[in-house]
């Protein structure tokens, strides 16, 4: 497919030829989305071999699988764009036309001689014509349907496999035999009880003697000094950092994502540094960090925004919406070391996201727990 082309409009260019020229771009776009769908269609047909005259390798289930999850993929991406297609075509569908200027008044009627009879009124000018009123763009061409990916035939059930033979079962060991018993021994004879002997005199309770007097109670020894306090335990939440974008900055999307600067209200504890751009945070003591983060646009979108530790995408702080947000926001706790990095960034569609100026557009918060 060709690039698109767009007619060379000299400055100063009008708000007619403006409207027109965004709604031929999304024309261009749409006719290049309905290629791109219709390719896809044919990688399904060529890997079904149903394409007239051409022929490949027959593929397996696995093939057909990966390649509807790849399609399949790829119309999801195309139901995005188509959203954010939509808000632009309605954007410059609603810009209100721009009015003619008005026409030159015409000419009065000559006054009569001073003193004599009163003249005819002059006939009144004729109005000046009404300035032409600015044409209508035109309705750019709707975009062609994409061709609906044909659906992968299911692969046949696998056979289960016959059920192996039981074994034979191995004869019972022979029981031992069981020793005879040995004979008991005579028992012995009782010997004589011998005779008890006689009962010894009760001794005599002697006097029980009388209570010494209670001991003087002995006087309280003196409170001892009160020792050193202890040294102040560390404050591990000085560890800390706060960083905003509160000027309505622009931020260009695209596909692999674009770091979002936090130049304002910073507040970083010394073991915290920012880089030249203000984009990247580095921390310089282990342990475990509570990350949160916040990001408000002037209108919905349907990109993602998500957490870079060390340049690499964290899936949990991550947020990819179905529907487009202006909102989003995320919280995680997550262990780093000395010299790890952080970073904010939004991802996805191409578009121009525009943090709310004024507040807080943006922002990101690293606080270590532990």
């Amino acid at each position: 497919m060709s690039m698109p082309s767009f007619p060379n409009i000299d400055p100063p260019i009008q708000r007619e030829d403006a409207v027109n020229q965004i709604l031929s771009s999304i024309a261009m776009e749409e006719l290049g989305l309905s290629h791109i769908l219709n390719a896809e269609g044919e990688k399904l047909q060529y890997i079904l071999g149903t394409i007239p005259g051409l022929s490949g390798p027959a593929a397996t289930v696995s093939d057909v699988l990966s390649a509807n999850k790849s399609v399949r993929g790829l119309l999801e991406t195309a139901v995005q764009n188509q959203l954010f297609l939509k808000a632009k075509m309605q954007g410059a569908l609603t810009a209100s036309p721009m009015q003619g200027p008005t026409g030159p008044t015409g000419p009065t009627g000559a006054a009569g001689p001073a003193g004599g009879p009163t003249g005819a009124t002059g006939a009144t000018g004729a109005t000046g014509a009404t300035g032409a009123t600015g044409a209508t763009g035109a309705t750019g061409p709707a975009g062609a349907d994409g061709l609906t990916g044909a659906t992968g035939a299911t692969g046949p059930a696998g056979v289960d496999g016959a059920a192996g033979a039981t074994g034979a079962t191995g004869p019972a060991g022979a029981d031992g035999a069981i020793g005879a018993t040995g004979a008991t021994g005579a028992t012995g004879a009782t010997g004589a009880t011998g005779a008890t002997g006689a009962t010894g005199a009760a001794g005599v309770n002697g006097a029980t003697g009388a209570t010494g007097p209670a001991g003087a109670v002995g006087t309280t020894g003196a409170t001892g000094a009160t020792g050193p306090t202890g040294p102040t335990g560390p404050n591990v939440t000085a560890t800390s950092a706060y960083a905003a974008n509160t000027s309505g900055t622009v931020i260009t999307v695209i596909l692999a994502g674009t770091l979002v600067p936090l130049p304002n209200a910073q507040l970083l504890s010394p073991d915290i540094t920012v880089n030249g751009a203000n984009t990247v945070f580095t921390v310089n003591t282990a342990g475990r960090y509570r990350l949160s983060y916040d990001i408000n646009t002037t209108v919905a979108l349907a990109s993602g925004t998500r957490l870079l530790i060390n340049g690499a995408a964290n899936t949990a702080s991550t947020v990819a919406p179905l529907v487009s947000l202006s909102h989003f926001a995320n919280e995680i706790l997550l262990d780093l070391n000395a010299g790890d990095t952080v970073s904010l960034q939004m991802f996805g569609i191409a578009s121009a996201a525009t943090l709310l100026p004024g507040s807080a557009g943006a922002s990101l918060t690293i606080l270590r727990l532990s």
